[in-house]
């Protein structure tokens, strides 16, 4: 799973890490064994502090989704409840109505934004 950040965006780097990882479990793109990468491996990649990820890694082991072992790395937690199509859909309805928001924001019209959508699903 490859970790986008967006500097632009005014969610802290941390966060957006943490909210991606949380998404690759949910998602099932990360299964409960599976290793992420390094700290310094992501720092690297993204050009961020390795404190940023650390701290991003800390937030998910306290959250029960990450489990780290000294020497070895950090891998998935083996015992994580398995999410339901209620708790995607719901993550994926929250991103719909902040599209909305932004796009009303700059007056985008409904059928500008229905073929922007169509578009981007083509692809």
């Amino acid at each position: 799973m490859k970790i986008f950040v967006d500097t632009r965006s005014g969610v802290p780097i941390y966060k957006q890490i943490v909210q991606q990882i949380e998404k690759g479990i949910m998602g099932g793109l990360l299964k409960p064994g599976d290793q992420l990468p390094t700290v310094r491996e992501v720092a690297l990649e993204l050009t961020i502090n390795p404190n940023t990820v650390a701290r991003a890694y800390r937030e998910l082991e306290h959250g029960g989704l990450i489990e780290s072992i000294q020497g070895r790395g950090s891998f998935v937690a083996a015992d994580l409840p398995r999410p339901t199509g209620e708790d995607t859909e719901m993550i994926i309805k929250e991103k719909i109505e902040e599209l909305l928001r932004e796009a009303r924001q700059l007056n985008i019209s409904p059928a500008k934004l229905e073929k922007m959508f169509k578009k981007a699903l083509d692809k």
